[in-house]
């Protein structure tokens, strides 16, 4: 879950975030403010939820009072109390919050497996009364974006949380080292078994020339496992399509690591990959140029092609890296993980005292110029306007400072709603040759990766899969965590231990923990609910329609 959502919280100079054209916010009494009956100018009293990364700077204060908590009260249509959430582990503060009938009214929170429960107890707010008749903004947003209405709506079909726009883009991506093709005189891979043989030059044949052992074929860490993983379509702990029909696809999971295990048995990878638990130590070998092919999450394209590979290329001037298609497997052509385009972030409290007041506050939000002003700052002081109107940092070491860590109070805002400049190509200067090299590369990612034509490794988006009743959730962490030992166990344990018999081990463990249920829920859900649902034909027609602004 957390990756689906960093993306819109990176730091501003290394994010695909908005940019508005217009000056600054206006006030709620001005004649933009949000729509609905009695004074504009009156504002009610509210309580808002905010993510506490612990990532202020102490001279700004604390994520419930600094510079734009200030600046949203002065500014905005509410008199807001924040309430900080560790980030860390949201869940549990929540649970003390609702359990103790003190949580805020306004609740900003990214995972579904909090909310949708949240809405069976009916401890959320219905919000279609409130939208037709308090919201300006983000009722247009409906209309814009249809789908936001699948994601935010309840068993019941009402609507209970709000949701946001993004560019969907690439989140993973298999980069090589073409440089490395060239000296060893191959061809970019297009089979698994030719990615396997690749590797297996890079690790042995000297591609660097510098006449020692010392590269690694491929990265097999963290992401880079989910990377290989997509490419056998193996949905991990989720569910797959086989034969139109949800399924854990255990067979596809065994042949991920049957490939996996025939990497590492053969010295082709780090052997101390196991250990390497967030991809730091495969991340700092690839910048060093000591790796061959790269399977990655890219938290930012700006950051990886233009700082990254400045980086590697220090360590191997002569590097040239491009991202590659999935190479086929025996399950298919795939595509690897994608940002959500519609996603669900906030709801409303069913004991808000003021539900005027918090439908008011989200709108004010959903403004171009608010949320411009909570990523970028203000115009003159943080950023300025580039040829074409979108913002850009004035000054990136008071941008880090002032500005870097307030994208949380933005949750809601729609990052679309600034059309050309949200897109994270906008990040790029094509008059810097650096820069634009790295456009390029990421343009050659989107073509590649952004094809409909392929399939998906899960059912639909992480965050637009359906959540488990609490007792199902419950089985399925348990043996999610059996089932990963026994995976892993088989990538490690040589001959002793074959992907096979691990195969067998995972579907029995599956089976004694009660996963079939699991199984049925998943096939009802599908077979009842895919029409109301967010499901990979939703996202292509988004993206079709995110394409249109270029």
């Amino acid at each position: 879950m957390r990756q689906k959502e960093c993306i819109a919280v990176l730091s501003v100079l290394s994010m695909a975030l908005i940019a508005a054209c217009s000056g600054e916010p206006q006030r709620a009494d001005s004649p933009s403010g949000a729509g609905g009956e009695g004074p504009a100018d009156k504002k009610g009293d509210i309580t808002v939820s905010v993510y506490d990364r612990g990532n202020v700077p102490a001279s700004e204060g604390k994520i419930e009072n600094n510079r734009w908590t200030k600046w949203l009260n002065e500014n905005g249509p509410a008199n807001v109390t924040f309430v900080p959430i560790p980030r860390t582990d949201p869940a549990q503060k929540w649970n003390v919050l609702f359990a103790s009938q003190s949580a805020p009214d306004i609740i900003n929170e990214f995972d579904p497996n909090i909310l949708n429960p949240l809405i069976d107890q009916k401890q959320l707010l219905p919000l279609d009364d409130l939208i037709e008749k308090y919201s300006t903004e983000y009722k247009q947003l409906l209309k814009d974006y249809p789908g936001l209405k699948k994601v935010t709506t309840g068993p019941d079909g009402k609507i209970y949380k709000i949701g946001r726009v993004l560019e969907t883009s690439p989140l993973n991506s298999l980069f090589i080292r073409t440089d490395w093709l060239k000296a060893l005189n191959l061809e970019v891979p297009k089979t698994t078994e030719e990615l396997y043989q690749v590797a297996k030059a890079f690790a042995e044949r000297d591609p660097d020339g510098n006449g020692k052992k010392d590269t690694y074929g491929m990265a097999l860490s963290w992401r880079s496992e989910n990377v290989i993983d997509g490419m056998f379509g193996s949905p991990g702990s989720s569910y797959g399509l086989v034969n139109d029909q949800p399924s854990r696809a255990f067979e596809y999971t065994r042949e991920s690591v049957a490939f996996k295990k025939r990497l590492f048995d053969e010295g082709l990878v780090d052997k101390d990959f196991a250990n390497d638990k967030n991809g730091a130590k495969a991340r700092q070998e690839f910048l060093n140029g000591r790796v061959g092919i790269y399977p990655t999450y890219v938290g930012s394209w700006f950051e990886f092609t233009v700082t990254d590979l400045a980086t590697l290329r220090k360590s191997a001037p002569q590097a040239v890296v491009e991202p590659i298609s999935l190479p086929k497997s025996t399950a298919g052509e795939y595509i690897p993980e994608v940002q959500n385009p519609l996603q669900a972030t906030t709801a409303i409290n069913a004991r808000v005292k003021d539900a005027a007041a918090a439908i008011r506050y989200i709108d004010f939000l959903d403004r171009k110029a608010t949320g411009r002003t909570l990523l970028f700052g203000l115009e003159g002081t943080h950023h300025r306007l580039d040829e074409k109107g979108c913002p850009k940092p004035a000054d990136p070491e008071k941008t880090k400072t002032e500005v870097a860590w307030a994208a949380d109070f933005a949750q809601p805002y729609s990052r679309l709603l600034d059309g050309r400049c949200s897109l994270i190509a906008s990040q790029f200067d094509p008059s810097r040759p650096e820069q634009k090299a790295g456009l390029e590369i990421y343009e050659r990612a989107k073509k590649l990766y952004m094809d409909p034509g392929k399939k998906y490794r899960t059912v639909t988006l992480g965050e637009h899969m359906p959540t488990l009743p609490k007792e199902l959730q419950t089985t399925l962490n348990t043996v999610t965590k059996d089932i990963n030992d026994i995976w892993l166990k088989a990538v490690l344990g040589g001959s002793k231990y074959t992907a096979d018999q691990a195969y067998q081990d995972a579907v029995a463990a599956w089976e004694k923990a009660g996963g079939k249920q699991i199984d049925e829920f998943m096939i009802d859900w599908y077979s009842t609910k895919k029409a109301d649902s967010f499901l990979m034909k939703d996202l292509w027609e988004t993206a079709a329609k995110q394409a249109e602004m270029k």
